[in-house]
């Protein structure tokens, strides 16, 4: 009896432990915002691996494709342990996926923590961004949920195939008609913006891509393109109400963009761009919002309004972005903050938790074994 009573003792526990371990095994995005402690220790456990320049290196985001860093060159980077991410930018879908698998690969062979892959598969740039894809309806042109839902499961589809694992979409600004915007935009009707905006993200979640709201805190109602210069929102941030209604429904990334914000005694960025922001990232978005997730830069080596900036990568670090998007040199970034890093304990705290945040999403993406 007594050895009966063992032996079903020990069925449970190896039933217990089994079932532990396949759900600690399939981690969703869907669980990304849940406290869980074997996860957070394994996060601990992959950061206590790194030194600080391999840790700083994990916020780094560069490019490729035709419009980006050469391959070469961004093999290098990863050959170097120099970076986080990599965005696509235009390209065919094989030459994307050649890239792709080459990079994973020098992560495997060299033991390093894996990139995230990231491209702009907005409805309205995806067949830009990745030539050879069917033909996909326009943002704009997109009017139901069900539309809505339909489109995202199109663009994952082709994303998961190659790779991506995080999406710089949806456009949640308001209106059609500003000169950067144009048919990225869901519309000028407020509501209906924020409906679509929620069904695309939490269909891209549910497969497995990060989803990334942008731009915040709004660039639709301003006049300008940030591309070409500083573009200003005058007064009241009319568009900043899509966005806790976007963090409510479980949105993973938000993108801060280039504007900035004057005649606002609240929410003045002092003629800096909200990337560069303090008082908007951090105090506006994190604190006020109360946004835990993933914050990332805009790109910062092509855009006007930032690149007139002195150190705009290590500003946009500060204000407490967590990746940053594009810096024009890597490896300076890299050390501007080291230094910063060095000379502030509570900056340096600071950048220790946005690489475990990143770490954490690799996790929750499979990326990383549990």
């Amino acid at each position: 009896m007594n050895n009966l009573k063992f032996f079903l003792f020990l069925v449970y526990t190896l039933m217990t432990f089994s079932n532990t371990y396949g759900q600690q095994s399939k981690l969703s995005l869907i669980d990304f915002y849940s406290y869980n402690p074997e996860i957070e220790h394994q996060v601990d456990i992959i950061f206590s691996k790194l030194n600080d320049t391999t840790r700083v290196a994990q916020m780094i985001v560069t490019s490729a494709g035709e419009l980006g860093k050469p391959d070469n060159f961004v093999l290098e980077l990863a050959k170097k342990n120099k970076i986080g991410g990599v965005v696509f930018l235009k390209g065919a879908k094989e030459n994307h996926k050649h890239l792709i698998d080459s990079l994973n690969n020098i992560s495997v062979s060299r033991n390093q923590v894996p990139l995230l892959f990231s491209i702009d598969a907005e409805p309205s740039l995806i067949n830009g961004r990745l030539e050879g894809v069917n033909p996909i309806m326009q943002t704009i042109d997109i009017k139901t949920i069900k539309q809505a839902n339909s489109v995202a499961l199109e663009i994952n589809t082709e994303l998961l195939k190659l790779g991506f694992r995080q999406n710089f979409a949806p456009v949640c600004d308001i209106s059609p008609k500003n000169e950067a915007i144009k048919n990225r935009s869901f519309g000028s009707d407020r509501e209906k913006v924020v409906q679509l905006s929620k069904a695309f993200i939490q269909t891209t979640q549910a497969q497995g891509i990060i989803a990334t709201a942008k731009h915040f805190p709004g660039h639709g109602l301003v006049e300008g393109d940030t591309h070409k210069q500083s573009v200003y929102i005058n007064g009241e941030l009319k568009e900043l109400d899509v966005y806790p209604r976007l963090i409510d429904a479980g949105v993973i990334s938000i993108m801060t963009s280039h504007l900035t914000i004057i005649n606002n005694e609240k929410y003045n960025t002092n003629n800096l761009p909200v990337s560069c922001s303090r008082n908007i990232v951090t105090d506006l978005l994190i604190e006020e919002l109360g946004f835990k997730g993933l914050i990332i830069t805009d790109a910062l080596n092509i855009m006007k309004a930032v690149t007139i900036i002195d150190n705009a990568p290590l500003l946009a670090s500060k204000a407490g972005n967590d990746m940053l998007l594009m810096p024009i040199d890597e490896t300076i970034t890299i050390y501007s903050i080291l230094t910063e890093m060095y000379n502030d304990s509570i900056y340096k705290q600071q950048v220790y938790k946005s690489v475990k945040k990143i770490i954490r999403l690799k996790l929750f993406l499979g990326l990383i074994q549990s």
